[in-house]
């Protein structure tokens, strides 16, 4: 990061610093997400009866908005420098940009190699941030090979918005998912009326309704609804098949149920 800093300012290239500033935001997220990680781990209380396995989510959608504020900086910079480019001592700028992708492609490895960058949307916010940084220091490298080999220097800021707006894509993913997750949106590999399907299928189940199924956080859904059954099943027998369906069948392993039969009389639920 200081490299690129001092790099840039050196070289003027815009590719340089906008890529240091982009490490110096991703200093912060990878704290904010390792801070998050330690707060997962913490067991319910009184007051936070599902711990404190949110804030993993709220991390992630804090990182989604700064890979935005960046993206944005890299933009209105790169416009600023379109009408009149600066001339860039492109060579040093190439070592420096080597020396930043070699840097993120470790970290990167490091991260695919002992986490789970696909499902778990903290640590791929975290992952995203880290390969925003390699494209930053791969549009720097290519960006300094144009203006070696013809003097173009407008490519500099060409390439930093190519950068930006794929930052902003994988950036977009996460804040979607985040915010998904923290509307307690249905879980986009469950299908509520393929659930509600398998449970029909129980032997005395007559009706399934209030059926919902949430994120907790990355990794962790949740499910709850009301089975209605015949009145002389045996309503213990039934709740158990149900949660053995409900895991088996759809990886969820924390199942709230509420048996019900036709002597049991409740207002209609608002959700």
């Amino acid at each position: 990061m200081f490299l690129e800093f001092f790099g840039g300012l050196v070289t003027g290239s815009l590719a340089l610093l906008s890529d240091s500033g982009h490490m110096l935001s991703d200093t912060a997220s990878l704290a904010l997400s390792l801070v998050a990680m330690i707060f997962a781990v913490k067991p319910p209380s009184l007051k936070n009866s599902y711990g404190y396995y949110r804030f993993e989510i709220m991390a992630a959608l804090f990182n989604g908005v700064t890979l935005f504020v960046i993206a944005g900086f890299i933009i209105w910079e790169a416009w600023q420098r379109f009408f009149e480019p600066p001339a860039v001592a492109s060579g040093t700028m190439m070592i420096i940009a080597a020396v930043g992708l070699l840097a993120n492609l470790i970290s990167a490895w490091s991260l695919m190699r002992k986490s789970d960058t696909k499902d778990n949307i903290n640590i791929r916010s975290a992952y995203l941030h880290i390969m925003g940084d390699a494209l930053g220091s791969v549009g720097a490298l290519l960006a300094g090979l144009i203006m070696n080999l013809f003097s173009w220097y407008v490519a500099d800021p060409i390439i930093s918005v190519l950068v930006a707006l794929l930052i902003l894509r994988g950036a977009w993913g996460v804040l979607k998912q985040a915010f998904h997750i923290l509307m307690e949106g249905t879980p986009v590999s469950v299908n509520t009326n393929d659930i509600k399907e398998a449970l029909l299928k129980i032997d005395g189940v007559e009706d399934v309704h209030d059926l919902h199924v949430w994120t907790i956080t990355s990794g962790l859904d949740a499910l709850s609804g009301h089975l209605l059954i015949k009145d002389h099943a045996d309503p213990h027998s039934i709740l158990q098949q149900a949660i053995i369906v409900v895991e088996e069948n759809f990886a969820i392993q924390h199942t709230t149920l509420q048996i019900e039969n036709s002597s049991l009389k409740h207002g209609e639920l608002r959700v």
